[in-house]
């Protein structure tokens, strides 16, 4: 498969492949790119597959990813997708050996998951495969998986903001960034009818910055919901998810 390194000179013409036929999502998409054309002054990296499909993974320096963590000298994968009839044919892997060459000459990686699969999180067997490791974790799911290329290294860890579970308001909180093409519409549409419909207060917070981020008070940023103080879900809700998750 040929592969894309999108930069600020192509963006514009390529699709950054998550959300590309969502039509929903469409105002989310444009803010992602434009979030992205501010992060790669800062290192950030987004290859892609050559194919109208999702196939790419994205990395960034640990210091300026938007996770409420200490890792540094390490390098961070943010979001990687191998999906559709493209999965199960060694493109996750290809993705993954582009990302650990050019990370070479750092502590090492990083990425987030969980004990077990789960949406928008890293698939922690796929990443043990590689010979990552499990290095901390935070309430009540999340797993930060490292892989060394120096012995002389601080071990990466979440922040204690975001170790708990817990947030300082109550009634129902809502916090994203536009990392995710998705939580734009997710947010302020989708769960903001949900919860008007049943009469139920709803917070949104937008994390605009990258200090916001990094001290987040859930490891995972794109999005994450909060009931009463306690960290409800990382997932986006359709109608018929937040009525489990409610449940």
């Amino acid at each position: 498969m040929e592969y894309i390194k999108l930069t600020k000179d192509n963006i514009a013409d390529e699709h950054i492949c998550c959300a590309f036929s969502d039509k929903k999502s469409r105002e989310g998409y444009e803010k992602k790119k434009e979030w992205l054309k501010k992060q790669f002054d800062k290192g950030y990296r987004f290859i892609k597959g050559n194919v109208r499909g999702k196939v790419f993974i994205e990395w960034v320096p640990a210091e300026q990813a938007w996770y409420p963590l200490d890792a540094p000298g390490f390098v961070m994968i943010n979001c990687f997708w191998v999906s559709g009839k493209y999965k199960g044919q060694g493109y996750a892997g290809e993705l993954l050996r582009m990302c650990l060459e050019e990370a070479k000459g750092s502590k090492g990686l990083i990425v987030l998951s969980s004990k077990k699969k789960r949406p928008y999180l890293a698939d922690k067997k796929f990443f043990e495969h590689f010979g990552f490791q499990e290095c901390d974790w935070a309430k009540p799911y999340f797993k930060l998986l490292f892989l060394e290329f120096d012995k002389d290294y601080l071990l990466p860890i979440f922040k204690d903001c975001a170790k708990y579970g817990t947030c300082k308001e109550n009634g129902l909180v809502a916090y994203y960034s536009h990392q995710c093409p998705f939580t734009e519409y997710y947010v302020n549409q989708e769960l903001a009818r949900i919860c008007r419909e049943r009469g139920l207060a709803l917070k949104v917070h937008c994390i605009d910055s990258l200090k916001k981020a990094q001290n987040h008070c859930s490891p995972y940023t794109p999005f994450s919901l909060f009931k009463d103080g306690r960290f409800v879900t990382h997932k986006l809700l359709t109608e018929n998810s937040f009525n489990k998750v409610m449940a």
